[in-house]
Parts: C-alpha cells; sequence; structure tokens
C-alpha cells in the first residue's frame, strides 16, 4: 500500500499542480531523483536540459564557429545534420583515444584558468546587471515575444537587451529595454556600432520654435529619459495629458523604438495616475494626429490621453470615429 507521503505527492502532482512553465514538476522530479536534496545548479541545468531554444542556439554554434573550423583542418567531416571524426582519425587504440580526451580536457582547463567567464560573455548583451523585477516588467511587456520578429519565449529564448547600448550612453531606463530573442539580439548587435550612433546624437534634435521642444519644467507632469508629459492647454476634458517625445519629430510613424517604449511608460503611469486622483474616470481615449488632413497643428509628435467619464458626452458609442463626425454613429 502507498504510504502517506506517496499519496500527498501523487495528489498534489495529478490534481493541485498548477502551471505557467515546466519549472514545478521538473524541480520537484530532480529532488527525487537525488534523494530529496539537490542544489540550486543542479535543478537549473534540469530546466536547460528542456530548454529547446538553448539547443537551437548551441546548434548554431557548432555549425558556425567549431564545426566549420575543425571541418577546414580537415579534423572533422559533416554528414548534413551530423558530425564525424575524418576518416584519417579513426584508426584510433582505446588507450590513444582517452590520451586525447584527456589533452582536450587539459586545454579547457587552462582555457577557462586564463579567462574566468568570458567565454560566456557572448550570452550578455550589455555590461552591468539588469535586475530581475526590471527584467520581469520587460519581459512582461513584450507578452513573452521577441520584438523584432514576434517569436515566442516557448520557440526561442528572450533576452533583455539595451536598444541603445550601455557603451553609447544607453541608460537601464525600461524606455530602453526590450525583449529580443537571441538571433535577433545577435544580429542587431552586428549593426550597433554604426546604427545607434546616429540615432544616438539625433534624440538631441531640437526646434528652436517649437513649442514642444522648449517645455518649461513646471508643465512636466511625470518624464523619463525620452519622453515628457504635461496637461493640455486646452483640455478635451479634465486630466487631458499630452505625451511628447524629447526628439523633434513630426509623425508618429517616425519615432524610433526606444522612444514608443517611453511613451508607452509614461502613458501607463499618467493613466494610473489620473484613475487614482479621479474615481469618476472609467474610459479613456488615446491616440495622435499624423499630419495637417489628420488635424495635427503642431507638428511635434504628441499623443492625447483624454480621460473620459460616464455621462460627459450623450452618446459616446464610436470613440475616435468621431474626427469624421458623420461617421462616428454606426450599427451593426
Amino acid at each position: 500500500m502507498p504510504s502517506k507521503a506517496h499519496q500527498e505527492l501523487m495528489t498534489f502532482i495529478v490534481e493541485q499542480m498548477r502551471m505557467s512553465h515546466i519549472y514545478q514538476p521538473v524541480m520537484l522530479k530532480v529532488l527525487l531523483e537525488n534523494k530529496g536534496k539537490a542544489s540550486r545548479q543542479d535543478i537549473a541545468r534540469a530546466f536547460l536540459s528542456y530548454d529547446r531554444s538553448q539547443v537551437e542556439y548551441y546548434e548554431n554554434i557548432v555549425r558556425n564557429m567549431p564545426g566549420r573550423v575543425l571541418g577546414k583542418h580537415g579534423i572533422v567531416e559533416r554528414d548534413d545534420t551530423d558530425y564525424r571524426i575524418s576518416n584519417a582519425f579513426t584508426e584510433l587504440s582505446n588507450d590513444e583515444r582517452l590520451e586525447l580526451i584527456a589533452a582536450c580536457d587539459a586545454k579547457l582547463v587552462n582555457y577557462l584558468e586564463k579567462r574566468g567567464q568570458t567565454p560566456w560573455q557572448h550570452r550578455k548583451k550589455s555590461s552591468g546587471y539588469v535586475p530581475g523585477s526590471l527584467r520581469y516588467d520587460v519581459l512582461k511587456r513584450a507578452k513573452g515575444r521577441c520584438e523584432a520578429c514576434g517569436v515566442s519565449a516557448e520557440e526561442r529564448a528572450l533576452e533583455v537587451d539595451h536598444i541603445i547600448p550601455r557603451n553609447k550612453g544607453g541608460s537601464d531606463d525600461q524606455s530602453n529595454l526590450q525583449a529580443l530573442c537571441f538571433k535577433c539580439n545577435a544580429q542587431k548587435r552586428d549593426r550597433d556600432d554604426t546604427d545607434f550612433t546616429e540615432v544616438r546624437k539625433s534624440f538631441d534634435d531640437r526646434k528652436s520654435d517649437c513649442p514642444f521642444c522648449d517645455l518649461s519644467t513646471d508643465r512636466i507632469v511625470v518624464e523619463n529619459e525620452l519622453a515628457v508629459a504635461i496637461r493640455d492647454g486646452f483640455p478635451v476634458t479634465d486630466g487631458h495629458t499630452l505625451i511628447i517625445p524629447r526628439r523633434h519629430v513630426a509623425d508618429y510613424f517616425d519615432l524610433y523604438q526606444p522612444e514608443r517604449n517611453a511613451i508607452e511608460v509614461l502613458a501607463h503611469e499618467c493613466r494610473s495616475t489620473l484613475m487614482e486622483s479621479d474615481k469618476t474616470i472609467d474610459g479613456f481615449n488615446f491616440g495622435a494626429n499624423a499630419g495637417e488632413s489628420a488635424g495635427q497643428t503642431i507638428f511635434h509628435v504628441h499623443l492625447h490621453l483624454i480621460p473620459r467619464r460616464a455621462g460627459d458626452v450623450e452618446k459616446p458609442r464610436g470613440g475616435v470615429r468621431g474626427v469624421i463626425p458623420s461617421k462616428q454613429s454606426y450599427e451593426h
């Protein structure tokens, strides 16, 4: 007859365990396999064994680095996805093979003693530590998908990337971080030295006669590295807020991704503050006018965050469709 401990664990696993990832059953399995005790490193290794995206990452490494180099030296040969020692080296005795393995081990030990953790820096896209809570917020904002190609974190490992690299002046502000899969991050890295230098310079673009390029500090409600929020000078409703990139750019669609991120952060912050301070707010209109024909009068991007309250207009249905009044009302 099963023990009480066995029954309790089986009930938990089968009936009570709720999973958002593989972690719980894998950790429990490792502990059971090791008679109830395992190190954090052992458990982490077990997680990796189930992570197909990590295997894919190192498959690319095999193909593009050691597989290619050893092939050029005539040491290994490739047969589709398989590799083998070249025919010239197949006639090795068991003792010779063990001696060669020991030589490889010695080479590894010597290299790692000299380099420490530097061989793995290719897995870190910026120097320094990004706190776990900030990493979580960035990945949560991305909905578990690469913000460049859209691949799911379940298919390919996601990394938190500095859009403007630290070594080019980028900060750890959430507006300068994005979630990229390892493939997109590696490809982006190859272009950083050229593209982002010019992007960084352009963030300083200002226009002397633009009212949004020279805002007095007392008008600013909240700000971050790349954007500011102010109250609208001619509010549609109480609390009407404008969210504005610091860089002078006319069209919303010409914003850089870090500016979009910065605006998104401020939009959420302003929305929360407004709702906390005014319990009558139960909706918002949010958007930008892009182009003169769309009603834009100040040609520096600004997004309107307009609080709405029940009954503030007689027939609110249609919302932003009201930019063309005859099209606001519609029936299904």
